[in-house]
């Protein structure tokens, strides 16, 4: 087996289970790492999703020239096996395969044969049918590997073959210019939990004062002639704190208070500051705009998760950091199930769409020029209709809304 393997806008990625997928990081742009060897292939797997895989099937796609790596896929292993659940893998896998024009595949499954081989035996029907070649599926298992298309007792012994997980010709190339390689996905998920303890007890308060401000503010609209200039002001005050902390963080610099992270997340929660934050992230700036979006995801409390988390999902996919990306929706969509940006984003990345796809939608210029006409459309009606205003700031009566009345993390 020999492969080239490049990285960047050519890898794409998968899902955890049948119904979600993921884009995992690979090594940086240029950087050209020959696999000659399954034990080589075995070694790059995990730098290619970003964490050591368990109970888990990797499918990688491979186009000419010299079978470069263009899509990476992860599922869970379905336990128990369940014959339904592995034809769906197997079916998803080649879905996505063959919408990319991919035509050559290989397989890794990390566990048992009991749990393996279901899967194994159904991605082999389904890349037959789909015409797509799957050189080889291998099975690991405590520092061991199998083939399931070798069945050569002299290079592919019944007793499976040892291999070194360093595989020091490989990782060594990898590790100058990749993040480091995490224990498991839960080290993934931990990057995005939220802060507990004293950061967040200061920043429930941070976000009752915030949600205090607007509430305030909305009592002035109200009292206002003019609805529309009004309205005008609370976006204008919310852009200003969200693009301030943008340029901020882009200059190297960082939050000072938890009020400042307060302050963003109620802002983001209209949407035309998560609209005008979403067209400022361009890529030549991606590191900085991570840092951003891992701080607030962090310390937002319920309730305004949703928004900051889809920030971050973009920021990750749009860096070839699709194990993130979905950690990060999986937040998001447990803030608000229903957040719209977070389930275009989680559907797109299913279907394995690359990074060089993660453009931005608009930019802030057309972004404020569209709500603008919007606005002026609604003056058409009247301007002194304030029946909608609390749906123009998204419900943020501090009276009426306590995003942790529980008291929970």
């Amino acid at each position: 087996m020999r492969q080239t393997a490049t990285a960047g806008d050519d890898t794409p990625q998968t899902p955890q289970t049948p119904q979600k997928a993921q884009t995992f990081p690979g090594p940086e742009p240029g950087i050209v790492v020959r696999v000659s060897s399954p034990a080589a292939l075995l070694a790059l797997i995990p730098h290619l999703i970003g964490f050591w895989p368990a109970a888990s099937v990797v499918i990688i796609g491979l186009a000419p020239p010299r079978d470069r790596i263009r899509v990476t896929l992860r599922y869970d292993l379905p336990e128990p096996p369940d014959a339904d659940l592995a034809a769906d893998i197997a079916e998803h896998a080649a879905g996505v395969l063959s919408a990319q024009h991919l035509t050559e595949a290989t397989a890794v499954g990390y566990g048992t044969e009991t749990l393996v081989t279901p899967v194994a035996e159904a991605l082999r029907a389904a890349a037959w049918k789909a015409r797509i070649d799957l050189r080889d599926f291998l099975r690991v298992e405590n520092g061991r590997f199998w083939s399931y298309n070798c069945h050569d007792e002299e290079c592919c012994p019944a007793e499976g073959t040892p291999f070194d997980v360093t595989q020091r010709s490989v990782a060594s190339v990898l590790d100058r210019g990749s993040a480091p390689v995490l224990a498991d996905r839960a080290a993934l998920a931990a990057r995005v939990a939220p802060l507990g303890g004293i950061t967040a007890e200061s920043m429930r308060q941070a976000t009752r004062r915030a949600e205090r401000h607007v509430a305030q503010l909305l009592g002035k609209v109200r009292k206002s002639s003019r609805l529309g200039a009004a309205r005008q002001m609370i976006a204008a005050e919310s852009l200003a704190a969200v693009g301030a902390m943008i340029a901020r963080y882009r200059g190297g610099g960082r939050f000072s208070t938890d009020y400042e992270i307060a302050r963003i997340t109620v802002a983001l929660r209209d949407l035309r500051v998560r609209d005008d934050a979403w067209a400022r992230m361009d890529p030549a700036h991606s590191e900085p705009h991570l840092r951003l979006w891992l701080d607030v995801v962090r310390r937002a409390r319920p309730g305004h998760v949703a928004a900051p988390a889809a920030l971050l999902a973009f920021v990750a996919w749009q860096s070839g950091d699709g194990a993130l990306a979905n950690v990060a929706l999986d937040r998001a969509l447990a803030d608000d199930p229903v957040y719209s940006m977070a389930l275009l984003l989680r559907q797109v990345i299913t279907a394995g769409a690359p990074p060089s796809l993660a453009r931005l939608p608009m930019t802030p210029e057309e972004v404020a020029a569209s709500y603008d006409e919007a606005e002026a459309g609604a003056g058409e009606y009247g301007d002194d209709d304030d029946s909608n205003d609390d749906d123009y700031v998204h419900e943020l009566d501090a009276a009426d809304h306590d995003p942790d009345s529980a008291g929970e993390d």
